[in-house]
């Protein structure tokens, strides 16, 4: 794995015995709106290689993209993005933004006089299969789930997103916030 500060990415690990990349991350300076772009077309190249064409890349990409601008907006030390794909069959996409700012985000019913803004969280919750964060001691991460069609089961669970400030806990796959 590598470090990279300021603009650019690093691509790291790629699946076992294809060549094709697993995991992209990229270091965000404070204010880079520019970055924005940029995540989107990294997470649609990484989606090339291991979803089938007409699967839901455009959910990703503007999941990515609304946590990728909270963390510009609302902080001042920058963010860390890092997309992972995980193996096939199920090739879920788990996208994580890193910030340094321990307040944790709440999705809220926007107003008429919110404008365009107030709407990404609720996206998020929408369009992903699972989200959350995960505070520490230096920050949080915000992060989101989505699965292929060939990872998702023929019927949506009931069970409620994730909510911010439920603890992640690392390989429990059914509860509310998990990975």
């Amino acid at each position: 794995m590598g470090r990279q500060s300021g603009a650019g990415a690093v691509s790291e690990g790629c699946v076992r015995g294809t060549g094709r990349p697993d995991r992209w991350r990229r270091h965000v300076a404070r204010a880079e709106l520019t970055a924005v772009p940029e995540v989107r077309r990294a997470v649609r190249e990484l989606l090339r290689h291991h979803w089938t064409e007409g699967e839901d890349a455009a959910s990703a990409e503007l999941c990515a993209t609304e946590l990728v601008t909270n963390a510009l907006v609302h902080t001042d030390r920058g963010a860390v993005v890092t997309a992972t794909v995980g193996p096939a069959p199920r090739a879920a996409l788990r996208v994580e933004v890193r910030d340094f700012t321990g307040v944790l985000p709440t999705p809220r019913e926007p107003t008429v006089q919110d404008g365009t803004h107030g709407r990404g969280l609720m996206l998020v919750q929408t369009l992903a299969d699972s989200w959350g964060v995960s505070a520490d001691e230096v920050g949080k991460v915000v992060w989101f789930e989505l699965a292929t069609g060939r990872g998702r089961p023929q019927e949506t669970p009931s069970a409620e997103p994730a909510r911010p400030g439920m603890p992640h806990i690392p390989g429990q796959a059914s509860a509310p916030g998990a990975a």
